[in-house]
């Protein structure tokens, strides 16, 4: 009899933050960046709806949803795929790119799932260096060669906080040489007053995959949606490579929502910032800034 023999990954597993402590019924939970203030109102209210159709299967290529972020961002709905989160969609990218031996270059702190995507395809990780917990496009570029296939940059960065600005972002493309895909992780972008615009880029034809979420600023993290905006023949290869039905109707639907309801969206922003300087202020007085930066 032959033992059947499991692929080996040398990868540390991906920890989500504790949702629960024992005794404790009010919680602050910042570890997972999930929005204090909840979802949109719109949404709840679709959530609400006793009526909801779900014996059906949803709308496979979510055909509406993409219409409605090619609407509000101006951009062509077939540069468009949504997935279960912008997760989803890293994976993706990385299971339809990625072959044996190439080379992923990501910032010294960045999201968690880049690299373990990338090693399950047996891919190779390569971290740059960050100046003062900021990615650094000079640091980035010194790792990129032959070998390399992707780079992951998410701005704002997660874990660490912060951004670059629009221009910084858009010298970074031009200079990434042109067998390299670029994939910007815009998960906060909402959060942003000048996000770079991505969009004269791909259109000139260069291999881009902007990736966005509805799990952030929007409050829908349960139901995990996400999309991505990118080159047209990249996203076609994601759409033949991604399951049948992978954003579920309720998701799909909430997002419409919540991608229209402007002016939660801006009250969130506005709370954030609120929380951010009180925030700044209460580290330095316990002198923590000049200790972690």
């Amino acid at each position: 009899m032959t033992t059947p023999k499991f692929k080996k990954f040398n990868i540390e597993a991906y920890k989500p933050g504790k949702s629960k402590i024992k005794k404790l019924k009010k919680i602050v939970k910042l570890s997972a960046n999930e929005s204090a203030l909840g979802m949109s109102p719109k949404a709840i209210k679709i959530i609400s709806n006793k009526k909801l159709n779900l014996e059906r299967y949803p709308d496979g290529k979510s055909d509406i949803l993409r219409k409605e972020i090619s609407k509000k961002y101006k951009c062509n709905s077939d540069k468009i795929i949504c997935g279960a989160g912008s997760d989803e969609v890293i994976q993706m990218i990385c299971q339809l790119f990625l072959k044996p031996k190439d080379e992923v270059v990501v910032p010294q702190y960045s999201f968690l799932m880049y690299r373990i995507y990338t090693k399950i395809v047996g891919a190779k990780v390569i971290f740059a260096k960050e100046v003062k917990l900021k990615v650094s496009s000079a640091e980035i570029l010194k790792k990129v060669n032959k070998k390399t296939k992707i780079v992951f940059l998410a701005n704002p960065n997660n874990p660490t906080g912060t951004a670059n600005s629009a221009d910084e972002i858009l010298d970074f493309v031009n200079s990434l040489p042109s067998h390299v895909i670029f994939c910007l992780d815009e998960a906060y972008a909402e959060y942003l007053e000048d996000p770079p615009d991505l969009r004269p880029l791909i259109r000139d034809g260069k291999k881009i995959i902007a990736m966005r979420t509805f799990s952030k600023i929007h409050g829908l993290a349960g139901l995990r949606i996400g999309y991505a905006y990118g080159d047209k023949d990249m996203i076609e290869l994601l759409q033949k490579a991604r399951q049948p039905f992978n954003a579920n109707s309720i998701a799909q639907t909430c997002a419409i929502a919540a991608l229209n309801d402007n002016s939660w969206v801006e009250q969130c922003r506005k709370r954030n910032l609120t929380g951010l300087k009180q925030m700044s202020a209460g580290l330095k007085i316990l002198n923590l800034k000049k200790n972690i930066f």
